[in-house]
């Protein structure tokens, strides 16, 4: 009971996380401390006979769900954090990942709502004191978490059902301290994955993260998405209704959260609602011009008439188009159908490999072919044992994985946190269809070298399929100025 009662006291006041630097800056700076003494404990623990295995199982289980339950209360960019470490999660040998998948399920709903009072003050600070003119109906019971904030039902003065997000009172001066501190956790990584590059993976969360606390950024990109999906057949996303300082408004969708999906949905389903998101992602930057980078589960709907909903667009990028077509062109096209030397020189003009640098091109080639599986076959279905093999040959921590001996072009990343995470979400559906040709759809570039690549292997194209589904184009293609 006394552990509940500080927790409690050192959250912020009217139910909001807390937001003096303080207060954060201990309670971040907690989680290396704790783990370094939850080593110490163990080797007391070994001395008296118990076995190593069972002792770093109790630091795993001990860490994850301390470093969750932290994530969680923080929210903004710890909560950003805690995502990218679900992705650490599949590195781990299934035994061991248990505690933290345990953990991660309980982080997105674990900061304490906002209670009326303070919701009512907060809307009174971006709308006005007369701010319940503009709704019918307001429900002051959280509706949804958010990583900055949260989102509650009402109706509209003209009689729409609206989704109103509102952001946590002190979230920008609380979310903008917290970066430097997650600058400064690269220790947990030998929690989950030993050897890798945290603190560049932190930077560009965090980054993505500042940019996420401009709502009238986030209010316009869902605009752009809106109209330009406005009559798309599979595809809805939400009209933003308004958007004032730190709130914004928009229709509210009915559907069923593919969490939902994930857990209890049938295999054609799965399928079917996998190859959305793909859809989704793969287009949209080519029809607006703007990335999205943050797919998890819990920002997509399946509406009842079967349709992909998709919601918050805080984080989106404008994308260079023409150069990333570039790219990813020749580097699939050097891995599917070239010759290493082919592959070394795409990877080394594309900033891949730093000038000068000597790196084992043949295992970067065999591991390139083995995640390309997707890209090589007409259909494809995706699974997490799949995915954590990848991903674990990627993050082995032994100096003998040429993957260390890679970088990435800093453009590049938003793309890469994108791709993985979309990934994921494709593995826990245990999707399949031809991934590639929707691929292929969008892109010329990868046509081409899909062809190439199945005329040499003496197998069918099924680029007739793509023609198919070339045959609606989208309606315009915008051009996006950051």
């Amino acid at each position: 009971m006394t552990e509940r009662r500080t927790s409690s006291r050192s959250r912020g006041t009217g139910g909001t996380p807390p937001v003096r630097t303080a207060v954060r800056n201990a309670k971040i700076a907690s989680l290396p401390i704790a783990y370094a003494g939850r080593q110490a404990a163990g080797v007391a623990k070994r001395a008296r006979g118990k076995s190593a295995a069972e002792v770093n199982q109790d630091i795993q289980m001990r860490t994850a769900q301390h470093i969750f339950e932290v994530l969680g209360e923080l929210k903004g960019c710890a909560t950003k954090l805690g995502q990218l470490l679900a992705l650490y999660e599949l590195a781990l040998p299934p035994e061991l990942a248990e505690p933290y998948r345990t953990a991660l399920a309980q982080l997105q709903d674990s900061a304490p709502a906002m209670l009326p009072a303070t919701v009512h003050a907060a809307m009174a600070d971006e709308l006005g004191e007369s701010w319940r003119w503009n709704f019918l109906e307001f429900d002051d019971r959280r509706a949804a978490g958010a990583s900055i904030g949260q989102v509650h039902r009402a109706v509209w003065r003209d009689g729409r059902q609206v989704a109103v997000k509102v952001m946590y009172p002190g979230a920008h001066q609380a979310v903008l301290g917290d970066l430097e501190q997650l600058r400064r956790l690269s220790i947990l990584a030998t929690v989950f994955a030993p050897g890798a590059d945290v603190p560049a993976v932190t930077e560009a969360i965090c980054t993505s993260v500042a940019g996420e606390l401009d709502y009238a950024a986030e209010a316009e990109h869902q605009r752009i998405f809106a109209e330009v999906f406005a009559d798309d057949p599979d595809i809805v996303v939400p009209k933003v209704i308004t958007q004032r300082g730190n709130v914004v408004v928009s229709e509210w969708l009915h559907g069923t959260p593919v969490t939902r999906i994930i857990e209890s949905g049938a295999p054609q389903e799965r399928s079917r609602v996998g190859m959305l998101i793909l859809r989704f992602l793969l287009s949209s930057w080519v029809r607006t011009g703007l990335l999205y980078c943050d797919p998890h589960p819990g920002n997509f709907r399946v509406l009842p008439d079967g349709r992909l909903g998709v919601v918050d667009f805080g984080a989106c990028v404008s994308w260079p188009q023409d150069g990333f077509t570039e790219l990813v062109g020749e580097l699939v096209d050097s891995a599917l159908n070239g010759t290493i030397a082919d592959l070394d020189v795409a990877l080394r003009r594309h900033g891949f490999v730093e000038p000068n640098r000597a790196y084992d091109v043949a295992a970067i080639a065999e591991g390139i072919a083995v995640v390309s599986e997707p890209l090589a076959e007409s259909s494809f279905r995706f699974t997490t044992e799949w995915l954590r093999h990848r991903v674990r040959h990627v993050m082995d921590p032994r100096l003998s994985n040429a993957h260390r001996q890679m970088t990435i072009p800093a453009y590049v990343t938003p793309f890469a946190r994108a791709l993985l995470t979309a990934m994921g979400v494709l593995a826990q559906l245990e999707a399949e269809g031809p991934v590639r040709a929707e691929f292929a759809r969008w892109s010329p570039e990868l046509a081409a070298a899909f062809e190439r690549f199945d005329n040499h292997h003496a197998q069918p194209t099924d680029l007739g399929l793509v023609r198919q589904l070339r045959a609606n184009p989208p309606a315009r293609r915008f051009s996006v100025v950051s």
